[in-house]
């Protein structure tokens, strides 16, 4: 199994004074983040891409190249790059540069994005957002692995014998479809042979592990080796501690912002207590022993082979949330290199 560290760059207020972390020092602290993911031997970094509040994470690919000249082995993904918020040529531009200066540690995670605010931004509807994902990604797909490329898409001026520089240095970069809650993006990962990262971070395990199935029914029907399937599964959020009183109580201000974050956006919460939260979600908090645990219980609806925690402390004191990785790469991540295999990937 592959670990990865995650952060969408949110907004972050002083616990004590309640003010906001200058951008600044925000885009400081999620560069340190991805030193540490590294030096605690995480497989993975990855910064997600949402343009309206209370997210910083407007332009993944510069976050990222800085983080490519800082750090030298871990891999550098997007989670998720909006590609029906985006221009697949300029998009491809700046992934394809991004390449070369990471010596090929890219990888993406494509998606239609979520908010109202940067759907409406872009000028992109409700009813030809998906068509725009696919679209998007189709011509992304063309032009990394073409030369030269002649298509007439429906969102984006044509093009005619177009030559989109630089060219890769990854001959083909792997591409993860995120998925929450719809089976568009799902057969479209299905369609291309490509793997599956499911966005389980706000519901219980059931519709998650539906789509899941669907997506393997899906490549066998398209025609893809049932055991080249791969799923990545996300994590609601992250802390571990010696015992699982420790763990909860270290959790609860994390929690706090959860809840009040639905209070702002004037939702209820699915997730009303933080002990239902640790319960029913997918959330890891607990002892080590207990992680392991709920890793497994997920494993055995997912069959999942990577998986992503919080790189930040999200409202955790920091050296809590420091300590809580360390003990993940010490005492909970050995056993499930262990006892579940690594995606199926040659390379990875």
């Amino acid at each position: 199994m592959k670990f990865l560290a995650i952060t969408l760059i949110a907004d972050s207020q002083d616990p004590v004074t309640g003010s906001l972390t200058p951008t600044r020092e925000r885009f400081r602290e999620v560069v340190a983040a991805a030193l540490l993911a590294e030096e605690l031997g995480f497989d993975g970094f990855g910064v997600g891409e949402r343009h309206e509040r209370p997210f910083l994470s407007s332009s993944p690919p510069v976050v990222l190249s800085h983080i490519a000249a800082l750090t030298h082995r871990i891999r550098l993904f997007t989670a998720v790059t909006t590609l029906s918020l985006l221009d697949p040529v300029r998009a491809y531009e700046d992934y394809a540069t991004l390449d070369h200066l990471c010596d090929g540690r890219l990888e993406l995670m494509i998606g239609k994005g979520n908010g109202t605010a940067q759907r409406e931004l872009f000028n992109v509807t409700p009813e030809d957002q998906w068509e725009r994902n696919a679209e998007g990604y189709e011509l992304f797909r063309r032009i990394w692995l073409e030369d030269k490329v002649t298509a007439e898409p429906r969102f984006r001026p044509a093009l005619t014998g177009a030559e989109v520089l630089p060219r890769p240095y990854q001959r083909a970069v792997r591409v993860w479809h995120g998925s929450a809650t719809s089976r568009e993006s799902v057969d479209l990962a299905a369609r291309y042979g490509d793997p599956l990262f499911s966005a389980n971070v706000t519901h219980p395990i059931g519709p998650y592990a539906e789509l899941i199935r669907y997506y393997r029914e899906r490549w066998e029907q398209y025609g893809h080796d049932p055991a080249h399937a791969v799923v990545g599964a996300g994590t609601a959020g992250y802390h571990a501690a010696p015992t699982s009183q420790q763990a909860a109580r270290a959790y609860r201000p994390a929690f706090a912002r959860y809840l009040a974050l639905h209070k702002q956006q004037g939702l209820e919460p699915v997730f009303p207590t933080l002990e239902d939260f640790i319960e029913r979600s997918s959330a890891l908090i607990g002892s080590p022993q207990q992680v392991i645990e709920k890793v497994h219980r997920y494993h055995e609806e997912f069959g999942h082979t990577v998986l992503h925690l919080q790189a930040e402390p999200g409202g955790i004191a920091p050296a809590e949330h420091r300590a809580s990785l360390e003990l993940f790469q010490s005492d909970i991540a050995p056993v499930l290199r262990s006892a579940i295999a690594d995606p199926s990937f040659p390379d990875f």
